[in-house]
């Protein structure tokens, strides 16, 4: 999410290299900057919200001396991004300094714990506990050399994590560890580097080592010494030389940003999972209190609220109205009023429809509530409460992480309304719980498993003229998803339709090889679109379905299948199994030599009406 670079020189002046690197993770999306340095027994910080030019015509981030340094591209998911919240952040002592990309999960009961001792915070980041915590371990134990009150400090923290630190009783040293969130070495003749992309250094050296989940580094002008952080033992890694052109760098030496975020999404859900829980329990609350709730998005995020309507209806049982925004004033702007509460869905933050709707319901004095991508967007600042949806940027045009994150946080709303409400028995709430802890994996095994099948069945479709993407229950709103990414990356005309609709005239439409695609969870709905794959075959369909693993029902029906992990409760189906139709949207798309970064007539951000 976050971009972060730092190195350590043999000689020269680090502050521009450090500057250079930061612009070359300027993709990644960032609303703040920060470099500092250690120079003459000092840190030297400089840091501002907007953008690195811009920040760098006020302060001059070049003109920091010293050659050990390291610097920070923020995109804000604690505390708004203002000055004081962009990293780096320092100790109590102006010693310590750190900067930090992930998401510590225990981080309010550190503070308090720190706060208790003394210690005095200037941000609302979680990022600011980690310099105090080592510097609470090394005044409680003087003796301890950096690397090993580091070490200390990180076996304390929950959640991701991919931080450096250094402090000016050492200065000839950076400490990184990870946990989750990239960290990736860099060796070259004149220095060590470190960063979360290898597009930081790749000018500077194509000798790169990954570090890998709970393990500690220290960087110095002699080199690297990795150590387990469970541990401490000593790991062996020879750097490889990476042979990418700086676009590919990017892309993590995938071909197209789609595809690493459609792989980036067992990270993202777990991200979506480390939520802070005072604002889901504040939300809920809002949502109980309302008398009409209404559902407000555009495109992707319209179809994970629909997914929503049912997840808060089965859980919570809770009436929620889905309305797609640039029809909500329309549809039901005579009778929004104080009573209505408008949970508002938007990636951005910034699309136009839905900002009008946004603005319509406030005149009516509706309570706002949001969940979007990006903190200090047009829509976090008019909205009531809003939870920040931790996706990371997003630069593929078809969302792919931004509907499993949605779905994700919804669900875990539901689930907090359901327990208020009391409609949830604590089993059900205890199983709720494990599997969608278990999501990530989930997602993370059909990914790594299924796409090879589907880029099969693409080629296979790949001329197609027409799609039918049918389910029934909360799969509709997967299906919705799925033939979106076709007809937005692909070009190919598509059709979605709760499957019972199908008799209802598109299936007039269906003719040999006319290919239907089925989403079918072994859910309540499991008969009946059993019935509805049998009327489609009789008039000759191709049948494509997404069953459980071990469906041998479906998978005898279907003349293409793919399966996804089986056992996660009907309310977490359209996760794993939207995951196949992303990959199938992607790879029809590039089997048909189109880009599918950059779908003809898309923008990322609709924020024209």
């Amino acid at each position: 999410m976050c971009g972060i670079f730092g190195c350590v020189l043999k000689q020269g002046k680090a502050a521009p290299l450090i500057h250079a690197a930061l612009k070359r993770l300027e993709y990644r999306g960032y609303d703040s900057v920060g470099e500092i340095t250690i120079y003459d027994g000092k840190l030297h910080m400089k840091k501002d919200q907007g953008k690195i030019d811009e920040v760098h015509k006020i302060h001059d981030l070049d003109d920091l001396p010293g050659s050990i340094g390291f610097g920070h591209t923020r995109w804000a998911t604690h505390g708004a991004p203002l000055q004081i919240n962009a990293h780096p952040h320092i100790d109590c002592k102006g010693e310590i300094a750190v900067i930090h990309n992930g998401i510590i999960e225990n981080f309010a009961e550190l503070k308090k714990e720190l706060e208790k001792n003394g210690h005095n915070f200037k941000s609302k980041t979680d990022t600011e506990i980690i310099p105090h915590l080592i510097e609470e371990i090394w005044d409680k134990n003087p003796s301890l050399n950096l690397i090993e009150a580091v070490h200390q400090a990180v076996k304390r923290l929950d959640g991701s994590y991919a931080i450096a630190v250094f402090s000016t009783k050492e200065p000839d040293k950076i400490i990184c560890a990870r946990n989750e969130s990239p960290l990736i070495i860099g060796v070259g003749e004149d220095g060590i580097y470190f960063a979360s992309d290898i597009p930081a250094f790749l000018p500077l050296t194509n000798k790169a080592v990954i570090i890998e989940n709970g393990e500690l580094v220290i960087i110095s002008e002699k080199g690297y010494e990795i150590r387990k952080i469970a541990d401490f033992k000593l790991v062996t890694r020879e750097p490889k030389i990476i042979d990418w052109n700086p676009e590919m760098a990017k892309k993590e030496g995938y071909p197209h940003f789609m595809l690493k975020e459609i792989y980036e999404q067992p990270e993202r859900l777990r991200d979506s999972l480390r939520l802070q829980e005072h604002y889901l329990d504040l939300l809920a609350t809002f949502l109980d209190r309302g008398t009409e709730i209404f559902l407000v998005a555009a495109g992707t995020s319209y179809h994970a609220c629909l997914a929503a309507s049912y997840i808060f209806s089965k859980l919570a049982f809770l009436t929620s109205y889905p309305i797609i925004a640039s029809e909500f004033i329309s549809q039901q702007g005579k009778s929004i009023g104080i009573n209505s509460t408008i949970l508002v869905v938007s990636q951005s933050g910034e699309t136009s429809d839905t900002l009008a709707a946004v603005e319509y319901a406030r005149q009516k004095a509706a309570t706002i509530l949001a969940l979007t991508n990006v903190i200090n967007s047009t829509l976090t600042r008019i909205s009531r409460v809003y939870i920040d949806q931790l996706s990371g940027p997003e630069i593929g045009v078809a969302a792919t992480k931004t509907f499993t994150s949605q779905v994700s946080i919804l669900t875990q709303l539901a689930i907090r309304l359901a327990k208020k409400r009391g409609k949830v028995s604590q089993d059900e709430m205890d199983l709720l719980a494990e599997k969608i802890e278990d999501i990530p994996n989930a997602v993370e095994k059909i990914i790594n498993t299924k796409a090879e099948k589907v880029k099969q069945i693409a080629k296979k479709y790949k001329d197609s003229k027409t799609f039918f993407f049918l389910g029934r229950g909360i799969s509709t709103a997967t299906a919705y998803e799925g033939r979106l990414k076709l007809m937005e990356i692909a070009y190919i005309p598509s059709i979605a339709f709760p499957a019972g609709e199908s008799k209802h005239g598109p299936i007039s439409l269906v003719e040999p090889g006319f290919p239907v695609v089925f989403v079918c969870p072994m859910d309540g709905t499991h008969k009946t679109i059993i019935g509805n794959i049998m009327e489609m075959k009789a008039r000759g369909a191709s049948i494509i379905t997404i069953i459980e693993e071990g469906d041998e029902e479906i998978k005898q029906l279907a003349d293409d299948y793919i399966e996804v992990p089986k056992g996660f409760p009907e309310v977490l189906s359209p996760i794993p199994f939207i995951i196949p139709l992303q990959l199938l949207a992607y790879y029809i798309a590039v089997e048909r030599n189109l880009d599918p970064d950059k779908p003809r007539n898309l923008a990322k951000s609709v924020t024209v009406k």
